[in-house]
């Protein structure tokens, strides 16, 4: 039997990540932050797809793991943990290992289309037979000169995300169309996560609170 997701039970987020927080509390979502680590390299062969699934289902295990090793009671309690790659031409974006490669990223998208895919997890105290997520995101930038890519770099604002970019900063004005999730791109598609929340029955409607 699941909590009711509440301040005195809230969800549990296997992530760091501010956008992901901010996406949550945006709804009013009550959840708390508790993060473990894992290897997150591409396995060869793999496709993006997969590995955004394998990377959720992996931090979902691993947080459970550390949650329960840490001494927390986690029956009832409901862990999301999700995974954002961005991918172009067959080629698995990551963050850049600095400002040349964050210039050689946005050289690549400019005037071209480029996939934002999210895999996530919604999972319990047992991981057994747990579904994993995916969302696809199609983002075309338009094109960019030189000296912009050089100004944007130069914010740093890029350097820590996939792909070189933040679209909900800056980067904004870089994109010409997006279709799909606009939240996925920032990391989690919230649309997908409510709708899961509501079919579990943690939440019992959307706002949360009460009809009038």
């Amino acid at each position: 039997m699941w909590h009711r997701i509440s301040p005195q039970a809230p969800l549990i987020l296997g992530s760091q990540s501010p956008r992901r927080a901010e996406l949550l509390a945006q709804c009013q979502i009550p959840f708390e932050v508790f993060v473990a680590p894992i290897d997150e390299r591409l396995q060869p062969g793999e496709r993006h797809d997969a590995l955004a699934t394998r990377l959720a289902r992996q931090k979902g295990a691993a947080t459970l793991y550390a949650y329960q090793r840490a001494g927390n009671d986690a029956t009832g309690r409901l862990f999301l943990c999700a995974d954002t790659i961005v991918h172009f031409a067959g080629e698995l974006l990551g963050k850049p290992r600095d400002a040349e490669d964050a210039k050689r990223m946005l050289h690549m998208l400019s005037g071209r289309t480029h996939q934002v895919t999210t895999g996530f997890v919604l999972h319990g105290s047992d991981l057994f037979d747990t579904p994993a997520y995916a969302e696809t995101s199609a983002v075309t930038f338009r094109s960019l000169r030189d000296e912009e890519i050089k100004r944007y770099v130069a914010t740093q604002e890029g350097l820590d995300k996939a792909g070189g970019y933040a679209i909900q900063g800056l980067a904004g004005a870089f994109c010409e169309r997006i279709e799909g999730s606009y939240s996925n791109i920032v990391g989690l598609p919230i649309h997908r996560v409510v709708e899961i929340l509501l079919e579990l029955g943690v939440i019992d409607g959307f706002p949360l609170g009460e009809a009038t």
